[in-house]
């Protein structure tokens, strides 16, 4: 029935100030359209797409998890560059925090090994 998970869309209030916050954390913009941008991260083959509108309640709402082989690295460089995090968590399987965008769309960050 499906063939793959095409991408993560996230609702952005500014297509442009998004667009540049997550290009100066090491996303390319693969594609830009009216309003929108798809961006690539890494080696992954699913982009995020920031889509201008009206954000709305955060309840329910879907959110991507990135990979980093050094989570406390990208911690500390998140926290450098100002972005609210939460605190470093160990569920026995993953260690994973969050941070969050512009807009407060909520992203995660997690290593397993």
């Amino acid at each position: 029935m499906f063939e793959r998970l095409d991408t993560i869309c996230l609702t952005v209030s500014n297509i442009e100030d998004a667009s540049n916050w997550y290009e100066a954390l090491g996303f390319k913009v693969d594609f830009q359209g009216e309003g929108y941008r798809i961006l690539a991260i890494g080696n992954s083959h699913v982009p995020l797409t920031l889509e201008e509108g009206t954000i709305t309640s955060k309840a329910n709402r879907a959110f991507p998890i990135l990979f980093a082989r050094d989570i406390n690295k990208t911690y500390k460089m998140l926290q450098g560059k100002g972005i609210k995090v939460t605190e470093i968590k160990d569920d026995g399987d993953n260690t994973f925090f969050d941070f969050y965008d512009l807009d407060n769309n909520k992203i995660q960050v997690c290593y397993w090994e």
